[in-house]
């Protein structure tokens, strides 16, 4: 069991394996059935509860993690502060879960899910793979956050608008600036707007530092839009429908 919980991983980790699709497959079977129970999961007692459940999971989840960078050596101040996307969206998709904040989900649903999908289909785990602690932390908070989102848009019936794509597209530069500057003083890479990750990824084909952080906003406005896309086509078949 512990070598679950190592520092350097037990099997390497291959992109679009049996293992990485089944995980991706177990999570599309989740947001399916809440899909499918949605009516269910109207009730109030079931609501509060799976909201308070779901909220517990991501906030345990990183915690979990900085427990387990602590306890391998890794944790620092420059990289292992919860300001990467990932962990600012998982937290705040836990307090969206707590307070049903409409103007929260139309940050979270943009900025969470979009980073969370591109990172599960391209996850950057190196040397980890199931059941290793990395790869499960790494799918449950990444997953958490589609769930989280996506449980309000099934349940909840909330729905983001086109005005929706350009606020959560502000705020996230925002967000961007405030990172970089924390970067810039604790001489940090958060959320690999300084300089490149180690590891291989998507960065590495759109140019040196600071170049790629411009393919990089169209790219972060294409997935929003990719995301807005479906709730245009329902308001556009509703509008045809009525002429």
């Amino acid at each position: 069991m512990e070598k679950y919980f190592q520092a350097d991983g037990t099997d390497i980790f291959i992109l679009f394996s049996l293992t990485h699709l089944l995980t991706l497959f177990t999570l599309f079977l989740i947001i399916a059935m809440i899909y499918f129970f949605r009516k269910s999961f109207r009730n109030d007692r079931l609501n509060l509860i799976t909201r308070n459940g779901f909220a517990a999971i991501l906030v345990f989840s990183e915690i979990s993690l900085h427990i387990w960078l602590w306890r391998i050596g890794e944790w620092t101040i420059q990289y292992s502060l919860p300001f990467h996307l990932s962990s600012i969206s998982t937290l705040l998709s836990a307090v969206l879960l707590l307070t049903k904040s409409y103007q929260l989900f139309e940050f979270t649903y943009f900025a969470g899910v979009g980073s969370a999908l591109q990172a599960m289909i391209t996850p950057d785990l190196s040397a980890y793979t199931f059941p290793h602690f990395r790869y499960v932390h790494f799918f449950i908070s990444h997953g958490g956050i589609a769930v989280a989102n996506l449980f309000f848009v099934f349940v909840e019936k909330y729905r983001p608008t086109i005005k929706s794509v350009w606020k959560a597209f502000l705020y996230l530069n925002l967000y961007t600036f405030f990172v970089f500057l924390l970067n810039y003083f604790l001489k940090g890479n958060y959320m690999y707007i300084s300089e490149k990750p180690v590891n291989p990824s998507l960065l590495d084909y759109l140019g040196p530092w600071p170049y790629y952080i411009i393919p990089l906003e169209c790219i972060t406005l294409i997935t929003f839009l990719f995301l807005y896309l479906p709730f245009w086509i329902n308001d556009y078949v509703l509008y045809k429908s009525k002429t």
